[in-house]
């Protein structure tokens, strides 16, 4: 037993034989594995480098046998396979692809099998069709899988059909549901980026580049978001300070960890910044984003003035000044007047910047912008005594100079005190000195001498403006000027940016040098002449309006004002420009307050009047009272007011020309050097207006409103005594007056006497009733009714017309038919007869 229990132990077990070699060609592989090999070569590169040979040889080999043993055994059974396959019958195994297995009672699955007793020839066709080997099987399975692709593809293709209207609208619904819900995503993506920044801005500035990238979105709604969204946060994180980023040196210095975090803080804030700039700038051209691009500007502009790329936000908003679109140009306008009034949130460099900017925006456009582009400058304000100041400061620093020599001698002559205590002092001065240049550094208000040159530069950058403006009005040719058109009082005509320009010379008359006063009254002496006999550029200067030459006289009467010590200038000219204007001016077409301006400077306010000049003057304005229309309008009323008002003061003030309120045969009673009374003379010294009467007094004091009459009435009253004192009322009081009046009155105008004759009665009762009823309010929606009826009515009645003409081609054409059928009857007759007859013959 111990013999057989050994033998037993020795037994060897070979190891299971390998699988056989398959050809690469025979092996399938996938694409998908093939794409699994590409993207992961690094991990399954291992596999070529395997050796197959010594990982056979180890797997074949059996411990504690030598190798002839081992290779004896390996012939023994080998050669025990075949005879067992030599003792089998040939049997045909059915594939089990192709047939379903059988389970016996013990559990073991086999499939059917057949044997192979055929013929030779059957054999060898039954081998050939039925025997395949695995690479075989493979391939035809492959194969098949393709073929049912295909066939899948195909009749998926074959079955598709458009869908019907009712999966399309499903289809768009939850199209714009998606929508809505990522629009909804990004407007809280958006809210949460922004709350955390305002919250913190130190810990989530980083979540700024995020906020940026919603401005690149394809939405335009969300793109407006984050523009907004971006305005509001940096206009609240954004320091009182102008950010500076280290230099080199400073970089490579080692700094504390605040340090650094408030330097990562301020140079990730400007380049955000700058990032939001640049897009807004590229956004700007856009005509869908323009309106959000431009208030983001000026609002950045407006509150924080002082911060990094000013220059940029200053181009942008100069640049839109002028625009023909009213809210951008109202905006715009808006932050540059806000920003030429608040001047301590930036020490005034803003304002330089901008006035600069300004000029030279105008003279790329050669003077033809909008009037708003030029108006703005008139919000600039300058500080007359900034050289007052520096006079003080001198003579406190002559005796500081003064005390401390004193000090000095006093201390000399006193025996040395305590050098602490003087140490002390001196370290205390220093300390004190050094807070006052920090502050000064820090502060926006900056010193005297920055403050003049500032000013100094804005009031050239202005009034380089001005005189271009008015050098371009007076080189303007005939061409330029019918190009431009005919002007009109209240439009800009060739001239746009003249009035605002006067109006601002006016304003700023006491700043300007005396080296150009002298050419300044000439320029505008030839404005106002527009073309008399003895100016020589008459042709060029023919499109200015009855206001625009008034501005001029108004402007050269306020420069000789406000330099009256070094200016001796005649006004003569000016004097005579006004008694022409007067008779051109129309109170619907011209600007009434302009004219009222031009009489309180020249007339009233300046007494030293000649008596000749003040009589030609109240004379014309009783004739200019006659020639203009209702009472009831504003304009109409106003002129009225002003023109009376103003005669009245005259009156008032030259006692000696109430002489005209006199009804003498031969005129007033002071007749002057000039006997004759010249009223289409355009020189008002030598019109001999004291030699005329004041007879349109009567007629106004017969007018139809009570505040008209009244007036013309005091006026008339007046007598030549001195020692009267008048209640002197202004134009606006008493048009104020007028238009309290009007409410309570009622225009009930009569039409006159009655005569014997009926058709002069029937004209003018037509007449008064016509001028009695006023127009009644028009309603567009019932006009728009009635046009859109109108017009269907017409409609109708054409397609009526053509309608008809159809009917009546078609009657016609119908009785063309009718009567050529009864031409055809009896054609047809005569050859059914003669057929007939043929028959009978032939038979």
């Amino acid at each position: 037993m111990g013999k057989g229990k050994g033998k037993q132990r020795k037994q060897i077990i070979l190891p299971p034989e390998l699988p056989p070699e398959i050809a690469d060609d025979d092996i399938e592989v996938s694409d998908e594995d093939l794409q699994f090999v590409d993207e992961n070569k690094d991990y399954a590169g291992f596999v070529s480098r395997l050796d197959t040979h010594s990982i056979n040889k180890q797997v074949t080999r059996v411990e504690g046998v030598n190798e002839d043993a081992l290779e004896a055994l390996y012939e023994k059974r080998r050669r025990k396979t075949l005879e067992q396959k030599e003792n089998e019958k040939s049997v045909v195994q059915v594939d089990p692809v192709d047939a379903l297995p059988v389970k016996s009672l013990d559990g073991e699955v086999y499939y059917l099998s057949q044997t192979a007793e055929v013929t030779e020839n059957e054999g060898d066709v039954d081998k050939s069709v039925v025997k395949l080997t695995k690479a075989e099987r493979r391939a035809k399975l492959k194969k098949t899988k393709k073929e049912a692709k295909k066939m899948g593809k195909e009749l998926a293709k074959t079955e598709e059909v458009q869908p019907t209207q009712q999966e399309a609208a499903l289809a768009e619904v939850k199209e714009d549901l998606t929508a809505e819900e990522a629009f909804e995503a990004k407007k809280r993506k958006l809210a949460e980026l922004g709350m955390a920044l305002l919250a913190d801005p130190e810990a989530n500035i980083k979540s700024l580049k995020e906020m940026l990238q919603f401005a690149k979105d394809g939405d335009h709604s969300i793109v407006k978001l984050g523009l907004l969204s971006l305005l509001a946060v940096f206009k609240d994180i954004i320091p009182g300070y102008r950010i500076r980023l280290p230099t080199e040196k400073e970089l490579e210095m080692k700094v504390s960890k605040e340090v650094k975090k408030m330097r990562f803080y301020e140079s990730t804030l400007l380049s955000a910044y700058k990032g939001y700039l640049q897009k807004l700038l590229a956004l700007e051209k856009q005509p869908r984003f323009h309106h959000v691009v431009v208030r983001c500007i000026c609002t950045l502009l407006d509150a924080v003035p002082h911060f990094n790329f000013r220059e940029s936000l200053l181009v942008a908003v100069v640049r839109n000044i002028g625009s023909s679109d009213d809210v951008v140009r109202r905006i715009c306008c808006s932050t540059i007047k806000s920003l030429f009034t608040s001047e301590g949130k930036h020490g005034g460099e803003a304002t330089v910047e901008a006035v600069r900017l300004i000029a030279d925006h105008v003279k790329v456009h050669d003077c033809q912008l909008h009037p708003d582009s030029v108006e703005v400058l008139m919000s600039l304000s300058f500080d007359d005594d900034l050289g007052k100041p520096e006079v003080q400061e001198g003579n406190n620093k002559m005796k500081n100079k003064k005390n401390k020599k004193r000090k000095n001698f006093e201390e000399s002559n006193q025996p040395q005190g305590n050098d602490r205590k003087r140490s002390k002092q001196e370290t205390i001065a220093k300390m004190k000195e050094e807070v006052a240049a920090d502050y000064k550094a820090v502060s926006y208000t900056p010193d005297v001498e920055e403050r003049k040159r500032m000013q100094s530069e804005t009031l050239s950058a202005v009034f380089e403006t001005y005189f271009r403006i008015l050098r371009h009005t007076m080189q303007s040719s005939v061409a330029s000027s019918e190009a431009n058109g005919n002007i009109t009082s209240g439009g800009s005509g060739a001239h746009p940016l003249l009035a605002p320009c006067l109006s601002g010379l006016g304003k700023f008359s006491h700043l300007i040098d005396m080296d150009y006063i002298g050419d300044l009254m000439n320029y505008l002496k030839r404005l106002a002449a527009r073309g008399s006999s003895s100016d020589s550029s008459a042709q060029k200067l023919q499109n200015l309006t009855v206001s625009e030459r008034l501005r001029c006289c108004i402007v050269a009467f306020k420069v000789m004002r406000s330099n009256l010590d070094a200016l001796n200038v005649d006004l003569q000219d000016f004097f005579v420009q006004l008694y022409n204007l007067v008779l051109e001016f129309r109170p619907g077409r011209d600007e009434g307050e302009v004219l009222a301006e031009a009489l309180k400077i020249m007339l009233c306010d300046d007494r030293q009047h000649d008596m000749q000049k003040a009589a030609a003057f109240i004379k014309r304005l009783a004739t200019f009272a006659l020639c203009f229309g209702s009472a009831e309008s504003v304009a109409g009323g106003f002129t009225y007011l002003n023109t009376l008002v103003t005669l009245k003061q005259l009156l008032q003030r030259n006692v000696k020309c109430r002489n005209l309120l006199e009804n003498d045969a031969g005129g007033g009673s002071v007749s002057g050097s000039i006997a004759k009374y010249q009223p289409y003379g355009s020189d008002p010294s030598l019109s001999g207006a004291l030699a005329s009467v004041l007879w349109e007094l009567n007629l106004l004091s017969k007018h139809y409103h009570p505040a008209i009459s009244t007036l013309a009435s005091g006026i008339s009253s007046m007598n030549s005594a001195q020692n009267q004192v008048y209640i002197s009322i202004s134009p606006q009081q008493a048009f104020k007056n007028l238009l309290l009046e009007a409410e309570s009155f009622k225009y009930n105008q009569q039409g006159g006497t009655q005569k014997s004759n009926k058709r002069k009665g029937r004209s003018t009762a037509l007449a008064s009733t016509l001028a009695s009823v006023e127009p009644p309010p028009i309603d567009e929606n019932e006009v728009s009714k009635k046009l859109r009826r109108h017009f269907i009515l017409l409609r109708d009645i054409k397609e009526n017309e053509r309608l008809r003409g159809e009917l009546d081609r078609t009657t016609s054409a119908l009785q063309l038919y009718e009567e050529y059928k009864k031409q055809r009857k009896p054609a047809t007759l005569k050859n059914k007869k003669s057929k007939k007859a043929r028959t009978t013959v032939g038979m």
